[in-house]
């Protein structure tokens, strides 16, 4: 597409997919075996300002046959989370860009070669792996990135102009959008200059910025899908264990049973501890120093995919772990009470036998 002169965009086209592969990855001993970088260096917004993460995620060119203008990037994050990052150049016109994003978002073969690579790079690195799954959880988002438009329009033009491509980018539909459904997709519309753009969708992301620009809004739109990734994977474990714990307390009461109690409370127990623990390593892999652009834009980018909506689930079912667990414990005090009160009982009936045995 470059090879048109006379386009009015300039850009490239983004498809990133992740997946929930494990529990933890050792980056470290990653970086050891795959002889790969770690993004070490804070990700500079054109403002100077600044975001880190606590643990780099190790980063890894890929080759991508038939596609040698496609820049293909694999990138692993210490909580068990891998992402396939395909990047393709774009030149055309605003009717291009919305055809692009509706075949991308409705369905293309990209999440199927991203898996491809996917499982290729952990057959490699499994050895810096702890207790990968045997099925992975997957997010896939889309971002379209235009560094240049003709006439170089600001946001406030950009927004007024060309507002309803825009929402048809974000959307993904090839049909006109109503006035409501582009409204609500342009309040999504944040800019730090007078010249830059970003537009957040659930699924897909309309920005215009320059190249560093840009790449901050994608660390910041790919740290929040690894969010929800995470998140759903927690969600789904603790209903798991949730509904295993109400079987067991829902079976037909007995000693045996209720001597059950404690194994079941020191499992529903470890589970907690476990999901507290890798709750907030996710939730605290990324630091914002003093760039609260930056800030705002991943709590937009968060709210947008759905993070606090399976944060406050999972936090719930947390609330409701902990109350189920308290329970179990005293449902076995209780029975352990009872019962060593019937032997205390049972004890004395024994000696009173031997009392009045004895005088007779």
């Amino acid at each position: 597409m470059d090879s048109r002169p006379n386009t009015t965009l300039r850009g490239s086209a983004v498809g990133l997919f992740l997946f929930d592969i494990c529990e933890e990855i050792r980056l470290e001993e990653l970086g050891s075996i795959l002889g790969a970088r770690r993004l070490g260096e804070g990700l500079k917004h054109a403002a100077a300002e600044q975001l880190f993460f606590e643990r780099p995620p190790v980063v890894e060119e890929v080759q991508f046959l038939g596609e040698a203008q496609a820049r293909v990037r694999v990138k692993y994050y210490d909580y068990g989370v891998l992402s396939v990052l395909f990047e393709f150049p774009f030149a055309g016109e605003w009717g291009d860009l919305i055809t692009l994003s509706s075949r991308w978002i409705s369905g293309t073969d990209l999440p199927s070669r991203a898996e491809e690579i996917a499982k290729e790079k952990i057959a490699r690195a499994r050895p810096a792996l702890v207790k990968p799954y045997g099925s992975w959880l997957s997010e896939d988002y889309f971002i379209f990135f235009m560094r240049e438009i003709a006439g170089n329009p600001n946001a406030p033009q950009l927004l007024s102009s060309c507002g309803q491509q825009i929402s048809q980018v974000v959307r993904g539909e090839n049909a006109i959008l109503s006035d409501d459904e582009r409204r609500e997709v342009l309040q999504s519309a944040m800019s730090y200059y007078p010249n830059d753009l970003a537009v957040l969708g659930w699924n897909a992301a309309f920005v215009y910025d320059s190249a560093a620009g840009s790449e901050t809004t994608m660390q910041l739109l790919e740290y929040a899908n690894s969010q929800l990734l995470e998140f759903r994977h927690y969600d789904e474990l603790m209903t798991r264990e949730l509904a295993r714990v109400y079987d067991t307390v829902g079976q037909r009461s007995s000693m045996i049973n209720r001597w059950r109690l404690p194994r079941e409370a020191s499992r529903l127990q470890t589970v907690l501890l476990d999901v507290t623990e890798l709750t907030e390593r996710a939730d605290n892999a990324i630091k914002f120093l003093s760039d609260m652009f930056s800030a705002r834009l991943y709590r937009l980018a968060a709210s947008k995919v759905g993070v606090p909506d399976y944060k406050s689930l999972t936090q719930e079912k947390l609330r409701t772990a902990e109350d189920l667990y308290r329970f179990l414990i005293d449902e076995f005090h209780q029975s352990r009470t009872f019962w060593l009160e019937a032997m205390v009982v049972l004890i004395l009936l024994i000696e009173l036998a031997y009392v009045f045995h004895g005088k007779m």
